[in-house]
């Protein structure tokens, strides 16, 4: 039977989360030479190389199945030690970490008041990770996180899934933006055909939401000035600012639609983000609680089928 020292697989975490050798030995109050040898000696007893030694170091497809254990075990000790009252350091027990990994703006509107309402009766800290919701199932793969918000149905291998529902985007813009570069335009298509040439914000240079939305209208990405505004809030603040026009969730623009704050260019037609939640297959208690808020959560927030 395989067994993994413990202090092996939390050289292996360490080196991971903190992205160096030095920097994990720094944590882990020991040596570079002793982290050095731990994660050799690991991969010795498996006959697998487990970390790419680049700055930051990178864990291998072997290594992401054995990060996942190391995970895994983690939580599940931590929980056991809190079951029992065991004490795990001068304070009393150990907190338990969950890593998760959310999307910028499903993070900005409602996964905190999910989060929160595990924290009213529940001691336990959040690592989250910001990223793509096209993206966040990679980091599922990879052990990083244990359960991620994403655009992907299929589960991950190892994890299940289920559906949150659908966040809804509006394409809006501010009045003075409106008056500035899109006076005139009073059909759908003279709308769209307009906002082929203007400013537009996007998140990031990944972001394909405003491109996909107009690609889909006019056959190709639109050709205006990018604005890049990497944070949810102040991305919805830009526009709101007439910077240049954007999608919302619904959650960032209904209030200004209603004060007249936001003008929306195409209401005949909208984006509809569908939303799952996956994660770990793990007899977990802690970690169903959390899938029970984020799912409860989504249901108030989100738009379901039917």
């Amino acid at each position: 039977m395989l067994r993994l020292q413990r202090d092996h697989l939390e050289t292996l975490l360490a080196a991971v989360d903190h992205g160096t050798l030095d920097a994990a030995a720094r944590a882990l109050a020991i040596t570079p030479s002793a982290v050095s040898q731990r994660i050799k000696a690991m991969e010795q007893q498996l006959g697998r190389v487990l970390l790419q030694r680049t700055t930051p170091v990178v864990p291998t497809a072997d290594g992401e199945v054995v990060l996942r254990h190391a995970r895994q075990a983690r939580l599940l000790e931590d929980e056991t030690a809190r079951a029992l009252g065991a004490v795990g350091d001068a304070d009393g027990p150990a907190v338990p970490s969950i890593p998760l990994a959310v999307n910028a703006d499903t993070l900005g509107t409602w996964f905190l008041d999910a989060l929160a309402l595990v924290r009213v009766d529940t001691d336990v800290v959040f690592d989250l990770h910001r990223e793509d919701q096209d993206r966040t199932a990679e980091l599922l793969r990879a052990g990083t996180v244990m359960a991620a918000v994403t655009a992907e149905a299929d589960p991950v291998q190892g994890c299940s899934s289920v559906a949150l529902g659908v966040d809804r985007y509006r394409a809006v813009a501010a009045p003075a933006f409106v008056d500035r570069y899109l006076a005139g335009a009073v059909s759908e298509r003279q709308m769209t055909a307009r906002l082929d040439a203007v400013p537009l914000v996007d998140y990031d240079r990944d972001d394909n939401l405003q491109q996909g939305y107009l690609r889909r209208v006019l056959g190709h990405a639109p050709r205006g000035p990018r604005h890049f505004v990497p944070t949810s809030a102040d991305f919805a603040r830009a526009v709101s600012l007439g910077f240049g026009w954007g999608m919302l969730p619904e959650a960032q623009c209904l209030d200004g639609l209603r004060s007249g704050a936001l003008v929306e260019l195409t209401p005949g037609r909208r984006a509809d983000v569908a939303l799952w939640w996956q994660r770990w297959n793990l007899a977990s208690p802690l970690l169903e609680r959390v899938t029970e808020a984020v799912r409860a959560t989504a249901h108030e927030r989100l738009h379901q089928p039917g």
